[in-house]
Formats: C-alpha cells, structure tokens, sequence
C-alpha cells in the first residue's frame, strides 16, 4: 500500500520528536532510529545526557564525552558531519560550559578538531596565561583564522563608512562646485526661500573637502576585558586594527580591568593585540579613562570609545568627572555596554543612566552598526541608538 503525504509528515514529525526528547521510556513516540539519525541521536546524547550534563532525565541519554582530547576531539568531527556550521558552533560553547571541557581546548589535537568563532577565541584568551607551550601556535592558527574572517566581513564596510564621514566632518566656506554639500547648504540657507520661484537662494554655500593623507582625526578604543566582555573584546581589537590601518585616523587601543595597558604599538595585527589581553579580573574604568585623558592631544578632532559593561570597582564619582570634563573639552564619547551580536549584557544601569545625563548614551552595539557610529562620532551627529527592546 502507498504511504500518503500525511503519513510521511506523521512519522517525520514523530522522528524529530524522539531526536528531541532523547528516546526516555516515557517519551511517547514509539519511534525506532537507526543509520544517520541514530548517529545524531548519539551525538546529542554525549552532550545532553544525564551524566553528560546537568539534565535530570533518566534513561537512554546518558553516554557523556569523556575527558579526554581524543574522544571530544572524535565527538567534534561527528557533529561536524551531522550539523550545520551554526548549530556546531552552539553545541561546541555548550560542551565547554555544561561539560567544564577549557582545560581540552589546551591540547593541540583538540583545537585542530573544532569549529572556530567569537566565542572560542574569547574561550582560548581566558586561557592563554595556562596554555602550554605546545598547544600556543595552534591556538594562534585558530584565533588568526577567526580574525582575519572578520576583518574580510567588516573592513570594506568600516573604511568606506568613515572614508566619507572624514570627507564630510572636513567642511570649507568657499567650496568647488563638486564639493558642496546641498543638504547642509540649502537648510543654512532656508531663510532665503522665495516663494514666487518656488526656490532657495544659496547665500552661504557649504562644502566639504575630500580627505589627503594627513591625520584629521584620533580615536581611541578604551576595551573592558572583564571575563563578560570576551566577544566585544575580539571584535574591538578587529575593528582597532581596520582604524589603525587608515592614514586619516590615528588609532589608540587601550585594554583594562584593574590596570591598565596600552596595545597600540600592536595594532598592526589584531591576534598580537588579543594574545596581549588577560580576559577576567577586576574593573577600574576610571583609572582607564584617566589614561586615555592623558593621551588626547586634540580633543575637538578625538573620539573615545569606551566599551564596558560599566560595572565600577573604581571611584564612580571620578569616572563621571572626567567622562563630562573630555565633552567639555571637545571630546566626542561613546559608550557601548558591548560590541558584539550577542545584544545587551548584564550592566550597571545607574552608571548608564548617569552617562546619558551627561549626554553619553550607553547603548548595546552589534559589528554591522559600529561603522555606522563611528561616521556618526567623526561628524559630531547624534548616535544611531538601537531602540530600546
């Protein structure tokens, strides 16, 4: 007899189901797996059984990892077989938090066998003082791996962006004709509308001039690497080495948690930056911002992008005396609570709400709007806030 459509949906809802609840006696499906499924089923188990994790369910999922390199290492080609390249990647950051694996991803054979992205390289930087000496060139490979598809995926876009942001911020009273700016022209000149020619006069033409080589502005990158910052700490160091690589903007990256230390000297490779932070520790963001005050040369041309969660350990009240003392200045400051696309971490909401008194917002910002604010900072506009969920 023919099976029909709605059969076939039937069982194939009944096989997803039983992938999904894992085969207990009193799952109810009734279903039977074998050949891939079966594999899969296996692979789930290894990780979300009852002696894997920390599930309670009893019955067949029970089977664990293991701690040993070669049977994760065996574990992380199965699932890379049976898995998209996201799902594995989830999966992966289960193992290490469910299973407590960090201490494997020191063994070379391991880290050959995993799925690279954000959240390894943040796992890796965590252990980078522990690593030993045989597994850190591997580590590096993986970690380059992850950056330099990173900065294939942003760098176009973020030069580009701030390309003509630093043409437009460059404005001149007397521009050629293929300078002017039209928008901000014809606003500056609405009082001269005349209504019977329906037409604006342009008394006071506005332009901008196109960027030469020299530094028209200075950034500087001042990264929280507190253990919650990991991903925003990658992405920063991605992002500082695209700025630090274009001649019209003098790139400072700073790193801290209870001290503080200057990476700029390194910026010309961003896996040199990452293996000099020391992911975890306290905070003292003012100590950092008071170092980052001591840099700036040229307030009206610098913007300070601080990146933290704002969770002070240091002197809040000094903190925000010396946020409002660089806007005074000229200083144009961003706060990111994280630069990643993980959304909003956990943060200090009364420091937020203080810095937005102070007229700096401190908002979650994902790698595709960095650029973005940036342009924004350099022109002096008002930032590209997301709206709040």
């Amino acid at each position: 007899m023919t099976r029909t459509t709605t059969e076939a949906g039937h069982d194939e809802r009944l096989r997803r189901w039983r992938l999904v609840l894992g085969g207990d006696e009193a799952d109810g499906t009734g279903c039977a797996l074998s050949g891939t499924d079966a594999a899969m089923d296996g692979a789930l188990t290894s990780l979300y059984g009852t002696r894997a994790g920390t599930g309670a369910r009893s019955g067949n999922r029970s089977a664990g990892l293991g701690a040993s390199a070669p049977s994760v290492a065996r574990w992380l080609g199965d699932i890379r077989t049976y898995f998209p390249s996201s799902v594995v990647q989830v999966m992966q950051r289960d193992a290490i938090d469910r299973l407590g694996l960090s201490t494997l991803l020191l063994e070379p054979e391991m880290l050959e066998a995993v799925e690279a992205d954000v959240h390894l390289v943040g796992t890796l930087l965590s252990l980078n003082k522990a690593m030993p000496e045989t597994t850190k060139e591997t580590a590096r490979a993986v970690v380059r791996k992850v950056v330099e598809e990173l900065e294939k995926k942003l760098a176009t876009r973020t030069r580009s962006t701030l390309t003509g942001a630093l043409d437009r911020s460059a404005r001149i009273s007397r521009p050629r004709h293929r300078d002017i700016d039209w928008d901000r022209t014809i606003r500056a000149n609405l009082k001269n509308y005349l209504p019977e020619f329906d037409t604006v006069v342009p008394e006071r033409l506005i332009g901008y001039g196109r960027a030469s080589q020299s530094v028209k502005k200075e950034v500087v990158l001042c990264i929280d690497q507190s253990g919650s910052m990991a991903a925003s700490v990658v992405y920063a160091s991605v992002f500082g080495a695209v700025l630090a690589s274009m001649r019209s903007i003098a790139t400072r990256l700073v790193v801290f948690d209870t001290a503080v230390v200057d990476l700029t000297d390194q910026l010309d490779d961003p896996v040199d930056v990452l293996f000099g932070t020391q992911l975890g520790g306290g905070t003292d963001i003012n100590r950092a911002l008071a170092y980052c005050q001591s840099q700036i040369t040229r307030p009206a041309d610098t913007v300070v992008v601080l990146i933290s969660d704002l969770y002070e350990g240091g002197i809040r009240d000094e903190m925000l005396k010396r946020v409002a003392a660089m806007k005074a200045s000229g200083v144009q400051f961003v706060a990111l609570l994280a630069l990643s696309d993980e959304g909003a971490p956990a943060y200090d909401r009364e420091h937020a709400a203080a810095l937005a008194a102070l007229g700096a917002p401190a908002f979650a910002c994902t790698p595709d709007l960095f650029p973005d604010v940036m342009a924004a900072a350099i022109e002096k506009r008002p930032l590209p806030v997301p709206a709040a969920d």
